[in-house]
């Protein structure tokens, strides 16, 4: 289980250290594995000022730039777009380790012009997968530690990675509100209370939801919403760093945020594109031998007895395990079921078990 400092504090006021929070979560039985600054591998970078900035002699997308920095001026060759006179920018020095190209800068020649280190980008330093040009801050003064600017200005970016071990009778702890809980009773902290506001549906649901009455104990609680006229496209920047700093891939704002619910409130859910129902929704047992094409591109055929989602005569979902492809969401969706149910944990695991897949919904 992985979440960032910041997020905790989203449903925890404290003022604890990493370390102070670290410590009380072992003390609670919540093992920490590992806790990642970003900080660190940034601690030699610090800012610049491009001070002249002219053609390379025998290259015309090159640059040979003299920057401002804390050892003096240096004369650096960029071919960077956006490298120009009177910007501030993060200077990689002769013996820095730029961890996003995994190289250890040393002086050297470009195209016979001397460069002494580089003006890096935001992938250059795994920041974001931005390369288009280099880094360019609106603030900052030549010499100051690249990691504090970050820290001040964009602490997401530096924002420390706390990952723990989670023992089967710890279920509680697969969310981070949870954890913020636990804390608090420890008093750490107070817990934030986030009250979720109700939000009244405008006419009956067009997509109707059964369940079998031998499938009632394997699915006691089944709740579902159609949601019309969404746009689905990229995500906020805000929600894609979030996931990306615990090492989720952002796929689009649909998933990301049920996605995002799953690590936040423990609470796995699952959307639908409506309009790729056949018909509605039943909840029920196999018979043995359905297939359904999930949406991790696999196959899978079902035993009697597992609980699966279907519309009309087709699988449409492994029931608190994984959804399929058909009735997955892509851009061009914009009319979504959203389910969230309460599954029999043995029957989802065996289920799961049997079928080889591990999946962070399963895992919940």
């Amino acid at each position: 289980m992985k979440f960032t400092l910041s997020w905790l504090r989203e449903h925890l006021d404290t003022t604890a250290s990493v370390d102070e929070i670290a410590e009380t979560l072992t003390d609670l039985g919540l093992e920490v594995e590992e806790v990642v600054n970003p900080a660190e591998k940034l601690r030699g970078f610090t800012l610049g000022k491009v001070m002249k900035a002219e053609k390379h002699p025998d290259a015309d997308r090159l640059r040979v730039c003299m920057v401002a920095t804390d050892e003096g001026e240096k004369q650096i060759i960029c071919g960077a777009p956006n490298a120009r006179e009177g910007i501030t920018v993060v200077v990689c020095k002769p013996g820095d380790y730029v961890p996003g190209i995994d190289v250890t800068l040393s002086v050297g020649k470009i195209r016979g012009v001397e460069s002494h280190g580089m003006m890096a980008s935001e992938r250059e330093l795994e920041l974001s997968d931005e390369h288009d040009g280099i880094i360019e801050l609106a603030t900052g003064e030549v010499g100051d530690s690249f990691a504090d600017w970050l820290a001040e200005n964009e602490p997401t970016k530096v924002d420390p990675v706390i990952e723990i071990a989670i023992t089967p009778n710890r279920q509680d702890a697969l969310g981070v509100e949870g954890i913020a809980r636990d804390l608090a009773a420890r008093g750490l902290g107070t817990k934030i209370e986030n009250p979720i506001t109700p939000v009244k549906g405008n006419g009956p649901s067009p997509i109707n939801v059964t369940i079998d009455d031998d499938t009632l104990d394997g699915a006691p609680y089944f709740a579902g919403r159609v949601i019309k006229g969404v746009k689905n496209g990229p995500s906020p920047a805000w929600l894609q760093a979030r996931l990306k700093a615990i090492g989720l891939r952002p796929i689009s704002a649909l998933v990301d945020i049920t996605n995002f619910m799953t690590i936040d409130r423990n609470r796995p859910l699952h959307v639908f594109d409506a309009d790729t129902v056949q018909g509605d929704l039943r909840v029920h047992r196999a018979q043995g031998g359905e297939e359904l094409l999930a949406l991790d591109e696999k196959t899978y055929t079902f035993e009697p007895g597992m609980i699966v989602i279907s519309g009309g005569k087709a699988v449409e979902s492994i029931a608190g395990v994984m959804g399929g492809e058909e009735s997955g969401v892509t851009e061009d969706t914009v009319n979504v079921f959203l389910e969230s149910a309460y599954w029999d944990p043995i029957t989802i695991a065996h289920t799961a078990r049997k079928l080889k897949i591990n999946s962070d919904a399963k895992y919940r």
